[in-house]
């Protein structure tokens, strides 16, 4: 069984949250989220909220996210996983979320792929009863979508809860 190891990241004026499954091997080796360096997810933020430069330094990728309102975390605090793979989870024990709900102003949920998105449906869904939207993964293992597609597919729903914070920028 191996338990996460990163704290949520969220301020109280986090309005959406984006939620992965369970840090990968090598996010849990360089310390912090989406650390596989073919993982797009800061390259996909970075886009979307117009940042000139992806985010290199965990302070970096913490300001990109706290400075767009953004929380990011995931649904499982600990399970069993071989490597890094999502289809190999098994005795999930879920994160949990109240953490961030209670000290934020969370409009909408996000899942980072189809793993995330049923295990919040399964564990977390009954007693937050907050919607949560899919979104196509941002992993390597996603080869389905190209980048372009992905921040089409991102950007089409997360800009209603980012835009304001863009025009700002």
């Amino acid at each position: 069984m191996i338990e996460h190891p990163f704290a949520p990241i969220f301020d109280k004026n986090s309005s959406i949250l984006i939620l992965g499954s369970f840090p990968s091997e090598k996010s849990r080796e360089c310390g912090f989220f989406y650390g596989h360096p073919r993982n797009c997810f800061w390259k996909l933020i970075a886009n979307i909220t117009k940042t000139k430069e992806i985010p290199k330094t965990i302070d970096e990728k913490i300001n990109i996210l706290i400075s767009n309102q953004i929380a990011i975390w995931d649904v499982i605090f600990s399970c069993d996983v071989i490597g890094s793979s999502d289809s190999s989870i098994k005795n999930v024990v879920p994160n949990d979320l109240s953490k961030i709900l209670k000290f934020s102003n969370i409009k909408q949920i996000y899942a980072n792929g189809e793993k995330a998105y049923r295990i919040y449906m399964k564990y977390c869904y009954q007693s937050i009863k907050r919607e949560i939207i899919k979104l196509p993964s941002t992993s390597p293992a996603n080869a389905i979508y190209s980048f372009d597609q992905l921040r089409l597919e991102w950007e089409s729903k997360l800009i209603k809860y980012i835009s304001k914070e863009i025009d700002s920028l």
